[in-house]
């Protein structure tokens, strides 16, 4: 069955199913009546020749010029064309899918004026296939994100470039092959499409669904590292954590005990002389904690975000008037995504100290140093840490808030933008960064658990023993990044957590 869209409760799941299982969608019906009353509006306005920004008026700095109503459509086409002025690489399929579904959901509340034939243009689209070629820089995020926007609706056109089944393909013979016939844009209709915040929340969407999984994998990895160096649970035991209260700490180390639980290794050392480990083992539950509550507060504004009417101006048929406001402003989703970028980037580095703790013989005597098999013969995993600390390190400098940045655009009309698109592009980066140090982590565990001889817990086992079946031990050099590469997709997918979750729930 479809997933239905009314503009007001489009899920995270939802897109999910939508974005990655490529699930198809279409309008509900009292959404239809919506968007044709809103249509009919609009054309009434036009026909009685009012001036109305958007509809009879130039754009931007041009509001004030009256266009005439026999040039109206080129209007609406310039608009498209004049505003394609992306660069750089594509988004993904996924990110495209993504955006896709945003816009449409947007128009689908029925404040746009937008025809229904273009708009179901638009969803045929996207249950098709057909992914308009969408370059990721040329947003300021303020005046929505016009640039890349109006690549996804060059495509309407029957111009630019598609992904279709693979292959990139003309915008004019992807619509033929695919059966659908061009739209020539009428009043109103290219602003519709190309005003709104939905490139920044699209990407920002997947970034968060990324997140939350490597705060869940975060919490795994932790605990094989823990063992591994044979570190103590007692840090995560429940009453520690209940007399300071954070929703994410309690569910971290919640998650750290029971992962720990009935392991042989981690009992084997129950009457040894270490008082105290390490921050980077003890107070995991504290940082990935903080992580997880960030996050609740980033999906909450996403959520909102993605069942808003962000285009402008807002047409409200029932009050007779056109507004023009602010809401393709992205300063929330800014916000969100630099606050995204600061706080994942702290799951890189605290694995980055305990990979260190799990190297360096001089924080441990018990395993060689670095985990080579033949230390001065091999390196081991000694160069393995510094492509870590090097991801760690670039994750600092992409931290920076892009939000905290202003440059005024369209000769000072719009003065204060957001950046907040840039902020979602540079999150998506530390996201990709933690995924491999994670790995990176997940092969320095194994190797010291190998090492110990004794049994960790059977959910840690089985994820040890299914990494094995990628990455084997290392008994002598070889080239590490086949190995982290290939670690680092089995991080980036639902497997580690699929494995787990046979023996624990997760959270």
């Amino acid at each position: 069955m479809s997933i239905i869209l009314n503009g007001n409760d489009l899920t995270l799941d939802d897109l999910s199913k939508i974005v990655y299982n490529r699930e198809k969608i279409e309008l509900d019906q009292d959404a239809i009546k919506k968007i044709i009353k809103c249509r009919d509006y609009v054309e009434k306005i036009v026909k009685e020749n009012r001036v109305v920004y958007g509809l009879t008026t130039g754009f931007g700095k041009f509001a004030t010029i009256r266009i005439p109503t026999e040039d109206i459509e080129e209007l609406q086409k310039n608009l498209i064309l004049s505003h394609c002025t992306g660069v750089g690489p594509n988004l993904s399929i996924e990110e495209t899918r993504a955006v896709m579904l945003l816009r449409i959901n947007v128009l689908a509340k029925g404040y746009s004026g937008i025809r229904l034939s273009t708009l179901q243009t638009l969803i045929d689209m996207l249950n098709k296939g057909i992914h308009p070629c969408i370059p990721e820089k040329g947003s300021v995020g303020a005046s929505g994100d016009l640039a890349p926007l109006s690549h996804l609706a060059l495509v309407l056109l029957g111009k630019g470039e598609a992904e279709y089944n693979g292959k990139i393909i003309p915008g004019k013979e992807v619509l033929k092959i695919a059966g659908i016939e061009p739209v020539v844009l009428k009043a109103k209709e290219g602003l519709a499409l190309n005003n709104g915040t939905q490139v920044m929340t699209g990407v920002g969407a997947l970034n968060l669904l990324r997140s939350e999984r490597l705060c869940r994998i975060a919490d795994i990895v932790a605990s094989m590292t823990v063992d591994a160096l044979k570190g103590t649970a007692a840090a995560f035991e429940p009453h520690i954590h209940e007399l300071r209260p954070h929703k994410g700490q309690i569910i971290s180390a919640r998650n750290l005990n029971s992962l720990l639980k009935n392991s042989d290794l981690n009992y084997s050392h129950r009457h040894c002389s270490k008082v105290q480990d390490a921050y980077s083992l003890r107070c995991t539950p504290q940082v990935n904690g903080a992580v997880r509550d960030a996050l609740e507060y980033i999906r909450k504004t996403i959520e909102i975000e993605m069942n808003s009417a962000t285009d402008n101006p807002l047409i409200f048929p029932e009050e007779d008037k056109v507004i023009s406001g602010g809401n393709f402003h992205g300063e929330p989703i800014a916000f969100a995504m630099d606050t995204m970028a600061f706080t994942v980037s702290e799951l890189a580095n605290i694995s980055d100290r305990r990979i260190e703790q799990l190297l360096d013989p001089a924080l441990n005597n018990d395993l060689h140093p670095f985990l080579a098999p033949r230390p001065g013969l091999d390196s081991g995993f000694m160069i393995a840490q510094v492509t870590s600390a090097a991801l760690v390190s670039e994750n600092k400098i992409l931290a920076h808030p892009s939000s905290v940045d202003s440059i005024p655009t369209s000769a000072n009309q719009e003065d204060h933008v957001s950046m907040g698109t840039i902020g979602a592009m540079k999150a998506r980066t530390i996201i990709n960064n933690v995924t491999v140090v994670f790995a990176i982590e997940l092969m320095t565990a194994c190797q010291a658990l190998d090492c110990r001889g004794i049994k960790s817990s059977p959910a840690i086992e089985a994820v040890k023993h299914e990494i094995r079946k990628t990455v084997k031990h290392l008994d002598h050099d070889r080239i590490m990044n086949i190995d982290i590469n290939n670690l680092t997709l089995i991080v980036d997918s639902d497997l580690i957590l699929d494995i787990v979750n046979k023996f624990i729930d997760v959270e």
